[in-house]
């Protein structure tokens, strides 16, 4: 097996391959209505519920084309009564991507906004499904992306269950890298793409939930034909299929990246992003920079990185130097602040960090950048 060359991928998704999961895609070709191919997602469909430790007669999962932003109006539309509320925990990009999906189709819903670099005030969100019985639907991120932020997901489940409502947690970020329980966590929906955790490929996304309420949602208004939880899931049941054409050749590439995942084991992989998160922070220590989100709110993936106060400083000019060198790194995602990302996401470790720094400062130098990097406002 030819090597492929490496590039060292530290923004927030795509994430690093191996070369034996870019290769699962060189099959013969199928046709995706084969018995033989069916059968493949039905394991394929499983295992993604057993990495949430759910059990697979309760729980399943339902696979869709597409980005994970295909989850989140899949999940929104799909899971709401007629004359119900959604409630949007939102603190961050992707909860606000979530209000804007319910916009979209018209839904009711209320979206509830906090601080970026905050985590949600529950008891505030106790206030409002106190205050309102017609919220059916939470939804929130696990972890924003944009920020690194980790929001309590377990508690505002029990809150929503508490006030009957449905919850559902976009895990996109987080899936299958910082453990999840679906029934610890109070989760009835997550939801993540092939491309991150799982670090597989773009193309294949996936909700993983109760059975019984997608079931209960065949009753619910049909808002899209595509994006339809139960109509996908229904044929699935009957046939084992997809209702509409696979990405055959990325569905491969994830059955080898869950080989990986199960070899490596859930512990250990949690392990190896923790001492990669802890290399990128010792990095952005060591050279001054300062962050977003207090280490105490940090989800272990993701650092988001304040813009020096230094005229020298192109993040254009810092990128490109270390993207002809293999390493990637990208913007941040909030509107009030010029930010930067390093991610702890896919197949690299401690060394590969290294590797970035020492790349990262010679980026500075040539850049004219001063080290440490300094701010014109204390902390």
């Amino acid at each position: 097996m030819e090597a492929i060359k490496r590039n060292v991928l530290l923004n927030p998704g795509p994430s690093t391959t191996t070369d034996s999961v870019k290769y699962a895609q060189v099959v013969p070709d199928i046709c995706p209505r084969e018995k033989e191919f069916a059968g493949l997602m039905k394991g394929l469909r499983e295992d993604l519920v057993r990495i949430v430790h759910g059990d697979t007669d309760r729980y399943t999962s339902v696979l869709f084309c597409g980005s994970g932003t295909i989850n989140i109006d899949v999940a929104l539309n799909s899971l709401l009564p007629e004359g119900k509320k959604i409630l949007i925990v939102d603190n961050g990009a992707y909860s606000t991507r979530a209000a804007e999906i319910c916009r979209s189709y018209g839904m009711d819903h209320i979206d509830l906004t906090f601080p970026v670099d905050q985590v949600p005030d529950l008891a505030r969100v106790e206030e409002v499904l106190a205050g309102d019985p017609d919220i059916a639907l939470v939804h929130t991120t696990h972890m924003e992306t944009g920020t690194g932020i980790l929001n309590p997901i377990r508690e505002i489940g029990a809150l929503a269950h508490r006030y009957g409502a449905v919850f559902t947690v976009d895990t996109t970020s987080t899936y299958a890298m910082r453990p999840i329980d679906i029934e610890k966590d109070n989760i009835d929906f997550c939801m993540a793409s092939a491309q991150k955790g799982l670090m597989a490929f773009t193309g294949l996304s996936f909700i993983v939930g109760s059975r019984a309420i997608i079931e209960r949602s065949a009753s619910y208004p049909t808002r899209s034909y595509y994006c339809n939880l139960y109509l996908q899931y229904e044929y699935f049941e009957k046939t084992g299929e997809m209702h509409f054409t696979p990405p055959v050749q990325t569905i491969y590439a994830t059955l080898q990246a869950l080989k990986e995942y199960w070899a490596e084991g859930e512990a250990g992989k949690w392990m190896r992003h923790t001492r990669v998160f802890n290399a990128i922070n010792e990095g952005l220590d060591a050279l001054g920079f300062r962050q977003v989100i207090r280490p105490e709110d940090r989800a272990g993936l993701v650092s988001s990185a304040i813009y020096p106060d230094d005229p020298a400083w192109s993040f254009e000019k810092v990128h490109d130097y270390c993207y002809e060198r293999g390493f990637t790194i990208y913007p941040g995602k909030i509107s009030t602040t010029n930010t930067f990302r390093l991610c702890a996401l896919g197949a690299i470790d401690v060394p590969d960090i290294e590797a970035f720094f020492a790349v990262f400062r010679q980026a500075l130098a040539s850049t004219g950048v001063s080290v440490p990097v300094h701010y014109d406002t204390k902390e």
